[in-house]
């Protein structure tokens, strides 16, 4: 199959292109790139599918490298099939899944479920990260290696924290011989335990237990002293605090650290709490506005390599419970790239090419995948996005869940046309 894409604005910032050419994709790759008098007669066939780009923005396909997609084990909260769906939907064409299913992925058999199910019900690429520890129990290694060569491209008990530094570190040396990253979640049990938000003035006035900042941020320091022992590849997840930030800024000027945050933390605070509603309950929790400025300080000055959604789905039965008792988690991706675009871009936080930097090309570079880009030669997945469209959140998604902060928000830029392998599966904001 033959597409070409037109007059629209390409922005791919790994080949640093920022302006107004055509991209024809043929067999599910891209094979050409320019401005349309440089195409030849015989590039556009009667059979080739234009899409119309015009006033609209073309980038490399969307990459979310951490997301819940809950099968197997809570089919009944998501599955690969509707997460792949709910991704397609919000502009991304490959997502990584977070090991903390039942059972968990820590074992050849179920890489090879995910890789299976992708193959044959996803609509958007998926790269399953494997559990750091058996069981996510944090008492001894998985099979990194096995899964390895399964096709894991990161190591995580995402949910949890390895809470030993003995066994951290040797994750961090053993993923180190097969070029993984450990994707760390910094949270330090002995602290954070019971706590529902972040604690402060505001869980005080509200009565609920708070999570202090140290929590994160001991963990943040741990990890980057054991990267700095090993030399080993780590990634810190869901970063949320001012320390948490400058430790990584100042570790970054000596050793290889990457990390990552989500829209919910630099779009809403702990404030929004105040209603009970237990779609701000989160972890690590929503913090404070100076936590938020210094989250797009270091999104700015490339101290936070990349933006996630983090998106974890819950039933309404589970999150329609008190607060305490609650589950932890919101929905993401059908939200993310309107948030960065409303909360950031329009603010001049960001500019367009630093956004889709952190949506593209760098969290490419933070697994090793040939993604992210408009190469030549290159996998045809592309993201089409108007910048001017404005939409209200409604509470029906593509996701089988529907647990969002954002519902009756208005938001601005959001992706229309989603392509994969060249092949088209969203189109005008809906489902092909």
């Amino acid at each position: 199959m033959r597409l070409i894409i037109r007059n629209g604005r390409v922005v791919d910032p790994k080949n640093k292109i920022d302006k107004k050419v055509d991209i024809l994709i043929e067999d599910g790759k891209i094979t050409k790139i320019g401005e349309s008098s440089k195409f030849r007669p015989g590039d556009v066939t009667r059979s080739t599918i234009t899409i119309d780009a015009t006033a609209k923005v073309v980038t490399p396909g969307l990459l979310d490298i951490h997301t819940h997609l809950r099968e197997p084990g809570r089919e009944d909260e998501e599955t690969i099939a509707s997460g792949t769906r709910a991704a397609a939907q919000g502009g991304f064409t490959s997502i990584c899944c977070m090991p903390n299913t039942q059972p968990v992925i820590d074992s050849v058999s179920g890489v090879k479920f995910i890789l299976t199910t992708a193959s044959q019900e996803g609509v958007a690429n998926v790269y399953p990260i494997g559990s750091i520890t058996k069981g996510r129990k944090g008492e001894e290694l998985a099979e990194i290696g096995k899964m390895r060569i399964a096709g894991i491209v990161g190591i995580s008990d995402d949910g949890k924290p390895v809470m030993n530094a003995q066994i951290m570190r040797r994750a961090l040396e053993y993923a180190k011989m097969f070029n993984l990253p450990v994707i760390s979640h910094c949270e330090d049990l002995n602290l954070s335990m019971g706590g529902v938000m972040n604690e402060g003035f505001t869980s005080t006035v509200l009565g609920l237990k708070g999570i202090p900042r140290q929590a994160e941020e001991i963990m943040v320091a741990r990890d980057i002293a054991l990267a700095e022992l090993t030399s080993g590849k780590l990634h810190l997840a869901h970063i949320t605090t001012r320390r948490s930030v400058e430790l990584i800024r100042q570790a970054k000027k000596k050793i290889k650290v990457t990390c990552e945050t989500a829209p919910h933390y630099f779009s809403l605070s702990e404030e929004e709490v105040q209603g009970y509603d237990t779609n701000t309950k989160i972890n690590p929790p929503l913090r404070t506005k100076d936590d938020i400025k210094a989250l797009c300080e270091g999104l700015a000055d490339g101290t936070i390599d990349c933006i996630v959604s983090d998106h974890a789905p819950h039933l309404d039965v589970e999150k329609d419970l008190e607060y305490n008792i609650a589950p932890f988690g919101i929905i993401g991706l059908e939200t993310t790239l309107p948030l960065i675009f409303t909360n950031l871009v329009s603010k001049k936080i960001l500019n367009l090419n630093q956004a889709i930097a952190k949506l593209t090309v760098n969290p490419a570079n933070i697994l090793g995948l040939e993604k992210g880009s408009l190469s030549i030669g290159s996998d045809a997945d592309l993201t089409i996005i108007d910048l001017n469209l404005k939409k209200k959140i409604g509470n029906k998604f593509t996701s089988q869940s529907k647990n969002s902060p954002f519902i009756g928000m208005e938001l601005k830029g959001f992706p229309v046309t989603t392509i994969v392998g060249g092949k088209v599966v969203m189109k005008d904001g809906k489902l092909v």
